[in-house]
Formats: structure tokens, sequence, C-alpha cells
């Protein structure tokens, strides 16, 4: 079974091809012929090894991906709501072998729902893991309707997700992007777009001077960014920041596998990319024998739209 992975931690020359033994089918999973596995900025952490310490298999090869799309080939006993055949995304919980860049992949079936109509399999795996972590995102802060929330990293995978939920959720959303990123931000919905960059906060200040209600933070500023809060308001972390314990600021680092089986969530996301409120953004395709070359796109930065190795 081919997969693209890592015999050793490293650089994005880490990654090759590799063989990775079938995974047995059990009662409530299903087999998907992966054709698309997004790239994704946890991919690249994956392959330097910055999770082996909590990785409960600890030899090799390691095999990155969160998000997949494909051919349902085997469903297990229990699923009742794909048939063999069916073109499928689902969201990947790696562990050693088990990731998303990899030819054939088992999982649970509450992971894995039909892609958006009239959506490919390449621009459905664009959808699973940033939606997910979008949706938590914005459920945890738990804002109503007409209150602000701001978004960094907005013209990225999770941020454009969270603007769009965001707007779908009856929120006002104060967005940050570059000159040449603004006409995208604004396209996903966002009400103000301030420019990016370490003063962020203090330009979304100049919005909204008391501070925003929940900010979002995709570009993983993390204390930079925190001012922008308002006293008693919320913040979505994606790398674990915590705060500084001040100004009632609640604070939720957002971990996509404590809902990676919420199926009905996944297929909620499904019916929104169907109905247009969201965008499937792919920026280009690689075959999984130029995952290496994936990745290294991915850290020069710039990327918009999500890349997608193919099999």
């Amino acid at each position: 079974m081919r997969a693209a992975g890592v015999v050793e931690f490293g650089g994005p020359e880490a990654l090759r091809i590799v063989d990775v033994p079938a995974e047995p089918l059990g009662p409530g999973e299903v087999r998907l012929r992966v054709t698309a596995a997004t790239v994704n900025p946890t991919d690249t952490h994956a392959r330097a090894g910055a999770y082996a310490d909590r990785d409960p298999v600890k030899s090799p090869p390691w095999v990155p991906g969160m998000d997949v799309a494909g051919v349902v080939s085997e469903l297990g006993e229990g699923v009742g709501h794909l048939a063999v055949g069916d073109l499928a995304m689902g969201i990947v919980v790696p562990t050693g072998a088990h990731g998303g860049y990899r030819e054939d992949i088992v999982l649970p079936g509450d992971s894995v729902v039909p892609v958006p109509a009239g959506a490919d399999a390449v621009a459905a795996s664009t959808l699973p893991m940033n939606a997910l972590t979008a949706r938590l995102a914005l459920d945890q802060m738990a804002l109503r309707p007409g209150e602000v929330l701001a978004v960094t990293g907005a013209a990225g995978a999770f941020g454009g997700y969270v603007v769009q939920l965001a707007k779908a959720d009856g929120l006002t959303v104060v967005a940050d992007a570059s000159e040449a990123d603004e006409e995208l931000v604004r396209t996903l919905g966002a009400d103000v777009v301030v420019r990016r960059g370490d003063d962020v906060a203090a330009r979304i200040r100049e919005h909204y001077p008391h501070g925003v209600d929940g900010l979002a933070d995709g570009a993983v500023q993390d204390a930079l960014v925190l001012p922008a809060v308002r006293d008693g308001g919320a913040m979505a972390t994606v790398r674990g920041y915590r705060g500084d314990g001040e100004r009632g600021v609640r604070m939720y680092p957002t971990l996509v596998r404590r809902v990676a089986q919420d199926r009905p969530a996944l297929d909620r996301l499904r019916r929104q990319a169907e109905d247009g409120v969201l965008t499937l953004r792919v920026a280009a395709t690689f075959p999984a024998e130029q995952a290496a070359e994936a990745h290294r796109q991915l850290e020069k930065g710039g990327v918009r739209g999500r890349l997608v190795l193919t099999f």
C-alpha cells in the first residue's frame, strides 16, 4: 500500500513514498480508496516530529494528513449512511502510518460523509478538518447573533471558514488581510477588513474601541492579538495558547480531534458547502510522489486555498 510519509523526522525532503500495510476493517468503519489528501500546516509539524512524543506508535513510517476524499470501497457492519462506490470525504486523526497521505485508509464511519453535491474529491478534501476546526472554535466561544468576532489569518483555510460560518451565524466579522488578500477576505463575507501585522489588535480597536466579543486566531499571533478582545470576551486558538489569565477573557484552545467523529457537524458543513455558505478553495494539486514539494510550497507562505496531494 503506497503512502507519502517519513522514516526519519525532518524537513520536506524527508517525505518519500513508503510501503504501509493495509488496515483491517472493523464494525462501524469505512474503507476509502483515497484519491485526494489535503496538505495542512499541522502536517508540516508532524513531518518534523513535533507530535512524536504524543504518538503511541513509536516506529516508522509516520504518515501525515488529516483530510481525505475518495471512493468508499468497503463498509463495516452497522454503517448505513454510505454505500460502496460513494464519493466521500473524511477527517483523519493520524497515528503512525495511519495518516491521510495514503492510497487506502480505514476510518470510523462517523468521520466520513458524502462529498458535497457537485464537488470532486480534490475540492471536497479541503473541507473536513479546517471546517470542523472553525465550527468548533465558534461553538466554544458561543457568541450571540449581532456580536462582533475578529478573525486573524482570514485568508487561510481555517480563517476563511470561520469568516463564512460566523456570517451564517449572524455575527459581525472584522478580519485581517494583506493588501493583496483584502478583496478575497471581503468576498468571504468580512464586514470590516484591517491590515494584518503585529499591530492588528490596535487596528481592530480603532473600529471597536471597547474590544471585540470574540477572536479566532488563525494567524497564531497569541499574545499579540489578545488585547483586541474586550474584558470578559472569548478567544479561540489553534496551537494551545491559553492567554494571560487577565481581564476575564475566556480562552479556548481548539482541538479538532475532539470532534473528529461528530458526523452531524461534518454533514452540516457538507450541506453548507452545497448551499454556497462555504467555499472550497484549491490552490494547486501535486501527485503524492511530490509531497515534499507541496510541503515546501506551503512553508514558503502565501498559499491561498489548499494544496492537495492526489493518488
